[in-house]
């Protein structure tokens, strides 16, 4: 960001020009301009933030992990997607009528409970990507398959014992970095509880509405997301009608002291297109077959390493956060094809399987589809023991292969199953929403959508009788996939198991 005086197209500070949505130019404010949004006015803690080498991070983890490899525009990161959803979460705030003025906003003295409410789901949506691992959640699936390395965990140099994930490991560094360009550091010398933002992000704050703004079927991390991804992959799978959708959001009293929010009954239908992009860009974007392979072998590829030590173990991490250790700045996309750089050339893992896929994923040469009946996308019902059944028979089948393999191959044939971890759906059904539900009333849990109606009364809209959505949310789109090598296909074939 260039500095006060600068002329520059993109100042520090706001210029007198610049209104934000209040119409009003806040004080002290600097804006970063997106290409999405425009310019986004940022307070200076922010810019504190955004400048610390654990935000600066984010410049070098792609968003779609190795979706550029079908997508060449899908160059986009962590760093900008984080910037959108932070400004997604202040416009549904101001539409809510839950901001407070700019003035309030802007001001670092400005500590009453509704500006600091305000200040505080703008910084949770700022850092809720704060913790991501190289290429995103492939990456992270190793570790969490791989768990923590028992020969460290109980040694004196590790920090913590938590769960391998981007969430736990976020929540670490927004509350033990006490030093210089530390978050923790930066918050609270502003005045920030760091406890509450961490359970802000992770969706377990004691605020129903924070909750929702941060995790549920309408969110200020999904409201950016979809439309980021769809302008730089490309695909239109993704857009929908923003400001529609801003413009009729509503609270509503959930009882108990608990604010929560919908939408009012004449969104509806945009709302249901919003979830239908949703379900469409996981479909054919998160899920496509040609960018999910290489994802399928970056996750392969990184538990190797993780079993033969040859990447940051995680609680090497944590070790790593608590000393200020600038080698946790390095941990990103380049970080990890580098390391599968040094593996293949310096031929630090033996193994023929993995070799052969480093260098596919290194030189993009993409495993082949092993074609099936029991491999075959299709909807199933959500609740129904169907799926169950389906993974086990795959499961089963997978082992057939690779006993074929032992059997008659050379010992260079490989196969790969992506069984999905997560359901893509559309929503939760009304049946599972009940199933799940941890509140004595529906409308209090966060997740499901909500539409209230003109007397304030609110519903969950998979109960809506006449509304698609509630026949949709009882479907998941059931994507496995499994990759095989050439020789492997070709011994499958001569023995006409495909």
């Amino acid at each position: 960001m260039a500095k006060k005086k600068s002329t520059s197209a993109l100042p520090t500070e706001l210029h007198p020009t610049h209104k934000t949505s209040s119409g009003q130019t806040p004080r002290n404010a600097r804006i970063i301009y997106d290409v999405i949004y425009g310019f986004v006015p940022i307070t200076e803690w922010e810019e504190k933030i955004i400048n610390s080498p654990f935000f600066q991070r984010l410049r070098w983890l792609k968003q779609l992990g190795f979706a550029n490899y079908i997508f060449p525009g899908a160059e986009h990161n962590r760093f900008a997607h984080v910037i959108g959803v932070m400004h997604s979460m202040d416009q549904m705030l101001r539409a809510l009528g839950l901001a407070v003025s700019d003035s309030e906003l802007f001001d670092p003295r400005a500590k009453n409970p509704a500006a600091m409410l305000h200040k505080s789901l703008r910084i949770a949506a700022l850092l809720h990507d704060i913790g991501t691992f190289p290429f995103s959640h492939a990456i992270e699936y190793a570790y969490i398959a791989h768990g923590n390395d028992t020969r460290r965990v109980h040694s004196h140099d590790v920090p913590k014992d938590l769960p391998n994930s981007h969430e736990h490991l976020g929540s670490y560094i927004i509350k033990n970095t006490r030093y210089d360009s530390g978050l923790t550091q930066i918050l609270e010398h502003y005045g920030f509880d760091v406890h509450m933002i961490s359970k802000i992000i992770k969706g377990e704050s004691p605020y129903l509405i924070a909750n929702q703004l941060m995790h549920s079927d309408l969110d200020a991390d999904r409201m950016d997301y979809l439309l980021r991804d769809a302008h730089y992959t490309g695909i239109k799978y993704g857009q929908f009608d923003r400001d529609y959708i801003l413009a009729n959001l509503v609270t509503f009293d959930a009882g108990q002291g608990q604010l929560g929010f919908g939408v009012r009954d004449n969104a509806i239908h945009a709302v249901e297109d919003f979830l239908i992009a949703r379900f469409g860009w996981y479909s054919q974007i998160v899920k496509n077959q040609g960018a999910a392979k290489f994802d399928v072998i970056s996750t392969h590829l990184a538990q190797a390493f993780l079993n033969h030590d040859l990447i940051h173990q995680f609680h090497d991490l944590l070790t790593m956060i608590n000393e200020r250790d600038e080698r946790f700045f390095w941990w990103n996309d380049v970080y990890f094809m580098t390391r599968c750089q040094e593996v293949r050339h310096q031929k630090l893992i033996k193994d023929p399987k993995i070799s052969e896929l480093t260098e596919m994923l290194l030189f993009r040469k993409p495993p082949k589809t092993v074609h099936h009946p029991l491999f075959e996308h299709r909807l199933l019902p959500a609740d129904s023991s169907e799926k169950i059944r389906l993974i086990h028979q795959i499961e089963e089948k997978v082992k057939e292969f690779e006993q074929i393999f032992e059997k008659h191959g050379t010992g260079r044939e490989w196969i790969l199953a992506d069984i999905p971890k997560k359901d893509v759906i559309f929503t939760h059904s009304l049946q599972s929403v009940i199933k799940r539900r941890t509140q004595d009333v529906l409308y209090r849990e966060p997740e499901p959508l909500k539409v209230v109606s003109r007397d304030g009364q609110p519903s969950l809209l998979v109960e809506r009788d006449n509304i698609l959505m509630k026949h949709l949310s009882s479907l998941i789109n059931f994507v496995p996939s499994v990759y095989a090598n050439d020789s492997a296909i070709q011994l499958l074939k001569s023995r006409n198991l495909l």
